[in-house]
């Protein structure tokens, strides 16, 4: 262990403070010296047990066991010489650190050890003295010096546990929601990609097909045309292959879902329908020109309405309004539904909003989601001309 990190500033700080308090208590007579009270050592011994705790003090939180041991020994040696009024003061807060910041089988020995000692020397005092008031009085200013710092210290130390068990389980929750969230953005690439897979291959398809044809139309007299149309039929066979292969690497291969048609937001009005069936009254306005949209768009729309409708069933207190805005470059969506409440009907983990956004960032597009006055309100503007 290196020396720097032995000494502490605070530590450093509380040791210089209880010597010199402790010093000018000693020149001021502030010292216990009954003529009855048994004396040992002279009473300038008093200032090398005070320099002896002091040195403890040093390594009240880097060794606290240390501490304790040398403390100890000055607080005897002390008692011998008097006693004074500083080291037990100070041997009070080596208690207090060593049971705070000791071993943790330390502390609980610590308080029975001390609590013992305490009933022991009222039974000592009783003996000798047979004096009651004595019996009581020493005693209780040795629960003072001895009990109180290590309760204290042992309440302290609880309640320190206690805090950082708490914060290890908020770590822990912060990390499974990082991972759900995680596993949400996840999936839902996943059947963006599926989709993207069942889109652009029936593109590549006609492709093939279409240059196929025309090389078994005959009279084609130019060898450069057929060439070109050789060059794209090569081309989109073979970029047909490597985008299966890199699909299916971002996908459930076994998804039973992978065999369904892509939808559009021209089957919103099925979702309604489905919507009405769970028990949602589920409404639709379309303002502007309805027109055909790029498919990326189409289907990011069609999945926004879904999940928005998904939630209201959900969460939501039985309604519902969808309404979709052809506007000259893109198109709004705006799902409203009123609040369920403290009784939603079931939990929610935030991977439908998860997937709404990434839906709509996919595409250049913005989206919100949020309660506003009763209302959770999802709002995504998807703009045409990103694709």
């Amino acid at each position: 262990m290196q020396v720097a990190s032995l000494f502490n500033r605070r530590d450093t700080l509380i040791a210089v403070a209880g010597v010199t308090g402790g010093g000018v208590l000693f020149s001021l007579h502030a010292y216990s010296s009954p003529p009855e009270f048994p004396k040992i050592l002279p009473v300038q011994f008093m200032l090398v047990t005070l320099a002896i705790i002091g040195i403890a003090e040093l390594f009240r939180r880097s060794a606290p066991v240390l501490c304790l041991a040398v403390g100890t020994a000055a607080f005897l040696a002390d008692l011998a010489a008097g006693p004074s009024l500083a080291v037990p003061l100070i041997f009070t807060d080596v208690l207090y650190a060593a049971t705070v910041y000791g071993p943790r089988k330390l502390s609980r020995p610590l308080l029975v050890g001390v609590s013992a000692l305490t009933v022991l020397a009222a039974a000592v005092t009783l003996v000798f003295t047979h004096d009651p008031s004595a019996a009581v009085l020493i005693p209780l200013q040795l629960g003072l010096v001895l009990v109180v710092p290590v309760l204290t210290g042992f309440d302290i130390r609880r309640h320190r546990d206690l805090a950082a068990a708490e914060r290890g389980r908020s770590h822990e929750l912060a990390r499974l929601a990082e991972l759900d969230r995680q596993a949400a953005i996840t999936a839902e690439r996943s059947r963006m990609a599926r989709e993207l897979h069942d889109v652009i291959a029936n593109h590549l398809s006609a492709i093939s097909i279409q240059s196929t044809a025309a090389l078994s139309v005959p009279g084609l007299d130019t060898e450069a045309v057929r060439e070109v149309l050789r060059v794209i039929r090569r081309s989109s066979n073979d970029g047909l292959a490597e985008m299966k292969e890199m699909v299916y690497l971002l996908r459930d291969s076994d998804s039973a879902a992978s065999l369904a048609p892509t939808p559009r937001i021209d089957d919103v009005r099925k979702l309604l329908d489905q919507a009405r069936t769970a028990g949602v009254e589920a409404t639709l306005k379309v303002t502007g020109e309805s027109r055909v949209l790029p498919v990326a768009i189409d289907l990011a729309a069609y999945r926004i309405v879904q999940e928005s409708l998904t939630n209201a069933v959900k969460h939501g207190s039985g309604t519902a309004a969808v309404r979709l805005d052809y506007r000259a470059e893109s198109l709004v969506i705006a799902v409203e539904s009123p609040l369920g409440g403290p009784l939603a009907k079931a939990p929610g983990g935030g991977a439908g909003l998860v997937g709404m956004a990434e839906r709509a960032a996919a595409v250049g597009g913005d989206f919100t989601a949020g309660a506003d006055g009763g209302c959770w309100r999802v709002r995504a503007e998807l703009p045409e001309g990103t694709r």
